[in-house]
């Protein structure tokens, strides 16, 4: 009974530190900013709008895929929380090195409250995608019931790459750079500006099968088809088979659990590097 009762304070007390660096480090990000929460919108809509000129105008590939200005700007919306999420979490424990050696307290809720912040950012520009939804007329279809678990999908690939990635920051610094390089390259390799079809078709079938084995492209190809338009291409359209679907949902739990175990067997030691 007594070690439930101090279970049960230890989860209480984490509940708090999060809610608490969460509250601080969204309120930071915008210190001394005449905008403020402003820029959580403005900096998507103004990606979107170069984007949206460059893809529409120029090379005109978003002609072919119907409301596309919705389209664009759902995959960056979520491409935005991925990447704030894992930037914030690399040096995250580094960041909170004094704490760690004043406090005792569970190390994982520091990356906990990046995700958490991230996700008021993306509440946020959900906001715009439905004003934009509205604006352009598009058609809220049944499979749109599954975006709050696709959300819950992503946010727990997130969390379990940000402690991977926190984790291996704390010995070797070098891994804050060389994950800025990787996020350039899964940006293009990521269907965010272009249609999954455009690589089906002018690629290979093959390299668009395996782009959506990405967690995080399967993610954003599932809530387009859920409120935009169902000529985007998901599984049931480049497999035939969504058992396939299964592939990313297991890398997902296998990252999210790789990273609480890799951090937990870790996190003694952070207060020696830190």
């Amino acid at each position: 009974m007594a070690l439930m009762s101090k279970n049960n304070n230890r989860f209480a007390y984490a509940i708090i530190l999060v809610k608490e660096i969460t509250k601080t480090d969204f309120k930071l990000r915008y210190n001394n900013s005449a905008l403020g929460y402003m820029w959580s919108v403005l900096k998507p809509l103004a990606l979107f709008t170069i984007l949206y000129i460059v893809f529409t105008k120029i090379f005109r590939i978003g002609d072919a895929i119907p409301h596309y200005p919705v389209y664009l700007l759902s995959g960056l919306v979520v491409w935005n929380f991925f990447t704030e999420s894992t930037n914030g979490s690399v040096a995250a424990i580094v960041e909170k090195g004094d704490l760690l050696r004043k406090i005792n307290f569970p190390k994982y809720v520091i990356l906990l409250s990046k995700v958490l912040s991230a996700i008021i950012n993306l509440v946020i520009s959900c906001s715009v995608v439905a004003i934009f939804m509205i604006l352009f007329g598009t058609t809220v279809h049944l499979t749109a019931i599954f975006i709050p678990l696709l959300l819950v999908e992503l946010a727990m690939f997130t969390f379990g790459l940000g402690l991977i990635l926190s984790t291996i920051y704390v010995r070797f610094r070098d891994i804050g750079h060389i994950w800025e390089i990787l996020l350039q390259g899964f940006f293009y390799l990521t269907p965010i500006i272009y249609p999954l079809q455009f690589v089906y078709k002018n690629f290979s079938p093959d390299v668009a099968r395996l782009i959506l084995l990405n967690p995080v492209a399967q993610v954003i190809q599932d809530i387009r088809y859920g409120v935009v338009t169902h000529d985007t291409y998901t599984f049931i359209q480049l497999f035939g088979n969504e058992w396939w679907r299964l592939i990313p949902i297991s890398i997902t739990i296998a990252v999210f659990v790789g990273g609480l175990f890799i951090f937990k067997r870790r996190a003694a030691y952070f207060a020696e590097y830190v």
